[in-house]
């Protein structure tokens, strides 16, 4: 029987208490720290204080100064309980923890001989007893106790205040944080590290002290990470006018962690992939990611710690926001369009895959077991495409007099989704009631086109519908922006004109989608246009809409918005793989689609969105357009054959493109980054075309031993591993052998090598579980080679279920080691019902397997549940 009972936001209620002030004092030992937390407490209701606490051992409890006795107060496993309290009073907590066993990486934990914290978003209560929510907002002084030689730095949130040596071989240090927050923003960490420092000086002249710690010997590779945090500090105050508050921001990098990173106050806990970066040890996607996670980071000192989540219900307030911000950033920084294209691909992948799970759920749920559960893309993702669907309707102007009225109205606050949105509708005059159901309503609306011509142009007929998902049955018709634009069959771009549009910011024309089914009459010279409807992704629906090749072709060719270029490339690839699925053919590239795809190669636009409208949807994001169940082998089988036609019909370009780009001395800027994305995927198509031919080894072969970065290097590798080169194996040996110190890289190793679309990837997989450098006791170890096996649809649904029964034993370790990586990792298992009847019944067997471990955790039990009943 289930010991873990849903929350639901409906019962919602605010604290009974007030935590004013917070003392805490850490004596850190590496199996009994001492916590001292004294609180300044005010009661709000006649009720009980009830204090949430987890795997630690009270040793004491004083109210105003008075010893407590056991009679005096209630403890349960995870309560600390206390009635008929005073108006206003004192209470200290002190609590012994053993952080060397905290293998669920959550509290107060060590990551390979450093003390640190991860409390969000129930951690603190692992730390000391509190009122462990986000509405709970106190105003922190943290005292840390150590050791002075074996941990040098003594870290926490706020502002250091003093530090000191003292006579018994420890070290002390005070630090306070004048800004009230709320428990999960808390953190601290000891250690022994190397530190670079810089300095910023913000737009009213404060002078910021910036440090980055990390591990011995690795700091010359955190200086990139130093160069992003000063961007993102700039930009937002020139984007947003947001500036930072305290005297001092620091960041520290460990290996092991459960999450990207943790926005802590002042003292922000990244792990380390997203810090640590040079061109010998780090792709470009891993610099790209360093500063999109590095600005994530710090733009949630305004939006998640100075405004805040009510509850946990409200996640995506924050982080659906702040991903907004983030990806405003990166695209200011580099190409926007490619920046659009990979947010882009993440909707239509993950999220979609999410929205047709037993994990749906809107991006504000309405019910939750297990909160770690909920950092989903949804979430994350497409709650930045809601809020970037509100800046679409209200455009630039409109969306910043919004984030001024919110930031004016809520700072210091902890709010709601409802709160962002009143501030958005205040501020601009307008009414988003039916826009509210973004945030209630789970799902992926289907969008259907239909374009009849008419005397003076032609109309267009939208009809919306979102699927079932569990417990939402009954969908309400959700308010859509579609950016669109028109075209003739030479490329022109057409004016159009109706009540129904408005001439958009972006260029494009807007019409707001609010109905079941909604006509528009559109007058046009042209009766029969070229239309780009949803451009760049105005909103995450799935577009159902009948465009003919030669439609197709005009926008890959002329579209003035590079985004739709790269759509159009999309649709007519899905086309020809779900027609070929269909009639169970071999898909044929048209003459004419031959031609466009040799032109592209050519085109006088950026290196890097070449290379992205080359590549077709990969076997996962073709899956997501499967109405029935999904045919594995079929896909398996229709995306080799169009990528060896693509291949064979743009080899002569490639190899044009492969001497063109190729650069002779490594560098590190956007002109860079897109030249080497365009040349090391004609590497892949110039091998692709001819696998069997000694001269392509030598190619791969030569690619990868010239190559002075790590993006050419691994590029080689993937290529002759995904491939199966007769020459893998030997870049697979030599690329172990050179990077087995550097844990960041080997993940790479592993990645490649579960990433194959083969059959025996299932075997490699379970070889590689056995390998020296493997643990299941580090997150990023078991994302790079699990999750990424686990996101392989042709090895991972091998039709024995050899690679399903790897899964469930991996994840019956760590249910009992680390629930949330355990959690994380069963989603593929989850999702039994979109395959086939064999593989449904072993899916199915596997997860009641699971259901019936002992101490099954919360974080398991809920995504088993929501996907067995």
């Amino acid at each position: 029987m289930s010991q873990h009972v849903a929350k639901l936001r409906s019962d919602y209620r605010a604290p009974a208490y007030v935590i004013d002030t917070v003392e805490l004092e850490f004596h850190l030992h590496d199996s009994a720290t001492r916590v001292l937390n004294t609180m300044h407490i005010r009661r709000v209701s006649e009720q009980p204080l009830q204090l949430n606490g987890e795997h630690v051992q009270l040793v004491n409890l004083w109210l105003d100064g008075h010893l407590l006795q056991p009679h005096e107060y209630q403890l349960s496993a995870n309560l600390l309980q206390l009635q008929n309290l005073p108006e206003q009073f004192v209470l200290s907590v002190e609590t012994v923890i053993n952080p060397s066993e905290n293998s669920a990486l959550e509290g107060l934990y060590k990551s390979a001989g450093a003390f640190c914290t991860q409390c969000e978003a129930e951690g603190f209560r692992r730390i000391s007893y509190y009122l462990d929510r986000p509405d709970v907002l106190a105003v922190f002084t943290t005292t840390i106790y150590a050791d002075a030689k074996q941990f040098p730095y003594l870290l926490s949130n706020g502002n250091l205040i003093e530090q000191r040596h003292l006579d018994d071989g420890r070290a002390m240090a005070i630090w306070h944080d004048p800004h009230p927050k709320p428990a999960y923003l808390f953190a601290l960490v000891a250690g022994d590290f190397d530190r670079i420092d810089d300095v910023f000086v913000t737009q009213s002249g404060r002078t910021v002290q910036l440090q980055i710690y990390v591990d011995h010997g690795n700091a010359e590779r955190a200086h990139y990470a130093m160069q992003s945090l000063k961007r993102a500090m700039r930009w937002d105050e020139q984007r947003f006018g947001y500036e930072y508050d305290l005297d001092i921001y620091m960041i520290v990098a460990v290996d092991f962690f459960n999450m990207g990173a943790m926005e802590n106050k002042g003292l922000n806990i990244f792990n380390s992939k997203y810090v640590l970066a040079d061109a010998k040890t780090a792709t470009d996607q891993d610099f790209i990611n360093v500063e999109s996670v590095i600005g994530h980071e710090y733009f949630h000192n305004w939006t998640g710690n100075r405004i805040t989540c009510r509850d946990w219900f409200q996640l995506s307030l924050k982080e659906g926001l702040t991903v907004f911000r983030d990806q405003e950033f990166s695209a200011d920084m580099s190409s926007p369009a490619v920046h659009r294209i990979q947010a882009i691909k993440v909707i239509r992948s993950h999220q979609f895959n999410e929205d047709a799970s037993p994990m749906a759920h809107p991006i504000r749920p309405d019910k939750v077991v297990e909160m770690n559960n909920f950092y989903t893309v949804t979430v994350y993702n497409k709650g930045a495409e809601v809020i970037r669907m509100q800046h679409c309707l209200l455009g630039e102007q409109g969306f910043m007099r919004g984030m001024r009225a919110y930031t004016e109205r809520h700072d210091g606050q902890a709010v709601t989704c409802e709160d962002f949105i009143r501030a958005m509708e205040q501020a601009n005059d307008r009414d988003l009631s039916q826009f509210r159901r973004w945030y209630s309503q789970a799902g992926t609306p289907h969008v259907q086109v239909e374009q009849q011509a008419t005397a003076t142009g032609f109309t267009l007929t939208f009809t919306q519908q979102t699927p079932a998902t569990p417990g939402q049955t009954d969908k309400q018709p959700q308010h859509i922006p579609v950016l669109l634009s028109a075209y003739d069959a030479n490329g022109e771009l057409l004016p159009l004109y109706s009540d129904a549009l408005v001439r958009h910011e972006s260029a494009s024309y807007l019409f707001e989608l609010r109905e079941r089914q909604q006509t528009i009459t559109i007058t046009c010279r042209e009766q029969r246009p070229v239309l780009a409807l949803f451009e760049n992704f105005s909103a995450p629906v799935k577009l159902e809409y009948q465009q003919h090749e030669a439609d197709l072709l005009v926008l890959l060719a002329h579209a003035k918005q590079p985004v739709t270029r790269w759509e159009a490339a999309q649709r007519l690839y899905t086309e020809l793989l779900l027609e070929a699925l269909q009639h169970n053919t071999a898909p044929q590239l048209s003459d004419a689609a031959v031609s466009a795809l040799q032109q592209l190669c050519g085109a006088d636009i950026d290196p890097a969105l070449r290379a992205l409208a080359l590549v077709p949807p990969s076997p996962e994001e073709l899956a997501e357009h499967c109405s029935g169940l999904i045919p594995v082998e079929q896909i398996a089988v229709v995306s080799r054959q169009l990528r060896d036609s693509i291949a064979y019909a743009i080899a002569a370009p490639c190899a044009q493109l492969y001497v063109r780009y190729r650069q002779a001395q490594y560098q590190l800027s956007a002109e860079a980054i897109a030249a080497r994305s365009l040349s090391n995927l004609a590497l892949y198509y110039l091998s692709a075309a001819a696998p069997n031919d000694a001269a392509t080894w030598q190619r791969v072969m030569r690619h990868y031993q010239q190559a002075d970065n790590l993006t050419d290097q691994y590029a080689a590798l993937q290529t002759a591993v995904h491939l199966q080169l007769p020459i893998a194996a030997q870049l697979l040996t030599e690329f172990a052998e050179q990077w087995q110190q550097q844990p960041l890289v080997m993940d790479k190793w592993f990645a490649v090598q579960a990433q194959v679309p083969a059959a025996e990837t299932v075997e490699r997989v379970e070889q590689l579980l056995q390998h020296p450098l493997f643990t299941l006791a580090n997150p990023n170890r078991v994302y790079a080679l699990l999750a990424t096996f686990g996101r392989n649809l042709v090895s991972f649904h091998r039709q024995d279920g050899a690679g399903y029964r790897i899964f469930t034993a991996a994840i019956k370790q760590l249910n009992s080691s680390n629930p949330q990586v355990a959690a994380r990792l069963i989603t593929p298992l989850t999702q039994w019902q979109r395959f086939s009847n064999e593989r449904q019944q072993l899916l199915r067997q596997l997860l009641t397997e699971l259901r019936q471990l002992p101490n099954l955790a919360a974080d398991l039990e809920e995504k088993i549940n929501a996907s067995l009943n």
